[in-house]
């Protein structure tokens, strides 16, 4: 299955943010993606694995190893 690349606009669709609050938290690095040129990119599967980090720590529940 080939990697699925997402854009800020895409992210912020997915994640219910705006596309503003994309861009900050990738500029802090607070959300896994990188940049081709001027542009962010994020990898969909990364997006995932941090979502399900974060319902882990909203819980209390140490990340898994």
């Amino acid at each position: 299955m080939a990697e699925q690349y997402l854009t800020v606009p895409e992210v912020a669709e997915l994640l219910k943010l705006s596309p503003k609050t994309v861009y900050r938290l990738a500029q802090r690095r607070e959300l896994p993606g990188f940049k081709v040129g001027s542009a962010w990119r994020f990898l969909r599967r990364d997006l995932d694995a941090w979502a399900k980090e974060q319902v882990r720590a909203s819980r209390g529940r140490k990340p898994a190893r």
